[in-house]
């Protein structure tokens, strides 16, 4: 499962990765975005926070390991401030 970006700004902090990684029928968890960065949804964004990885009986189990999996984690993003100047 691709872990989307629920909205734009500043990653600073994530919650429940070893959670998430305990999950039955979870086989990793995988944070890709760098905290102290900004982040950007899609169709603007061009990535992922990261990855989660199951394997199980059938395509029904994983699912439902993703999605429990995913329900774990948070994500702090603090909203971009903009520093233009006229």
């Amino acid at each position: 499962m691709m872990i989307p970006i629920p909205r734009g700004g500043l990653l600073r902090r994530i919650a429940g990765v070893e959670v998430a990684a305990a999950v039955e029928g979870i086989a990793g968890v995988e944070i890709t975005a760098k905290l102290n960065y900004p982040i950007q949804p899609l169709p603007e964004g061009s990535s992922y926070l990261g990855f989660i990885f199951a394997k199980g009986e059938s395509p029904v189990t994983v699912e439902a390991a993703l999605r429990a999996a995913h329900e774990q984690l948070e994500f702090d993003i603090a909203p971009m401030i903009s520093m233009a100047t006229s």
